[in-house]
């Protein structure tokens, strides 16, 4: 276990994360940024087209372009799994798989996790024609069939960049789907793609790999082949951590925080897409923007309590 007392450790190394390791490191705070992801879902991301200054992007590459900034700022950066945060005396004890850090604030930049559909199936074939990452997984299903189920941006995005590996790709959706209408124009204008409406995913079949998807629809249940299934229904906040500290939580279990991104629990912050701020409009630039508030409030309180 270090014996050094960090000012400040943040946990996550997302958009988040990094933005408020950026703002720490010009503020002079002695920092540590944890994260098991460099990047975040973002690395995830074909191409990112509303970050600014950047026509278009890699999700990856802009990711290493945050990692680089803090890194040049002189943020430090471990790789690890962070598996319990305790309050003790002096400030907080964060416990990963590799070792145990000590600091005085914490700016939790947890992210968020991808939804299960929570079928049969789903689980039995992951790796093995199920997927939640199209950009890591697309060129395995080179010249096959597959599906894309969900009704959100991530969806839309998802199937775009799967035609360009895939021979087709349906795109199943519950009810209706809300995409931007850019993604929305190159759906309709892609004849790779196809849409289906439905009412319920009611599972996944196969062998040793999927061979097809089943749901229900207006004209009853239907078994579509499919050689993949990529699944796009949704995320979760990572709030785990945050719940174990006593951090209050809104209906969808996302952290509450007031406008200096603090939360219920004294010196501990959180920012990005696992809390309330930004009207709840998960877009990187308010991650960022997050990150950033909530390093300058650990850095004034920091100074208030010097005086």
């Amino acid at each position: 276990m270090e014996n050094k007392i960090y000012d400040v450790i943040i946990v996550g190394a997302g958009p988040a994360g990094l933005g408020s390791s950026i703002y720490a490191s010009r503020y002079k705070l002695d920092h540590l940024v944890i994260g098991n992801e460099i990047g975040g879902q973002v690395v995830e991301a074909s191409e990112i087209e509303n970050w600014a200054g950047e026509i278009s992007i890699p999700g990856k590459t802009l990711m290493q372009k945050f990692e680089h900034h803090a890194c040049h700022l002189g943020a430090k950066i471990v790789q690890a799994d962070v598996s319990t945060v305790l309050k003790t005396a002096q400030g907080f004890e964060v416990t990963t798989n590799l070792e145990k850090y000590l600091s005085k604030f914490l700016i939790l930049a947890l992210g968020m996790k991808a939804r299960k559909m929570n079928v049969s199936g789903e689980d039995k074939f992951i790796g093995k024609g199920v997927s939640y990452c199209a950009t890591c997984d697309a060129m395995f299903f080179r010249n096959k069939d597959v599906v894309v189920v969900g009704g959100g941006d991530a969806a839309a995005t998802a199937a775009i960049h799967l035609t360009e590996f895939a021979n087709k790709v349906t795109l199943i959706y519950r009810e209706s789907y809300k995409f931007e209408p850019a993604w929305e124009e190159q759906i309709k204008n892609n004849p790779k793609i196809e849409m289906i409406r439905c009412s319920k995913v009611v599972g996944i079949k196969g062998e040793e790999k999927v061979s097809s998807i089943v749901f229900d629809s207006a004209e009853g249940r239907k078994e579509l082949p499919t050689q993949g299934v990529f699944i796009e229904v949704g995320t979760t906040p990572g709030v785990a951590i945050a719940q174990n500290l006593g951090v209050t939580l809104d209906n969808q279990s996302y952290i509450i925080v007031d406008q200096t991104q603090a939360t219920n629990v004294e010196n501990v912050y959180a920012a990005g897409d696992v809390t309330t701020g930004s009207n709840k409009f998960r877009q990187i630039i308010t991650a960022v923007a997050e990150g950033a508030v909530a390093a300058g409030s650990v850095y004034r309180k920091l100074k208030l309590n010097k005086k």
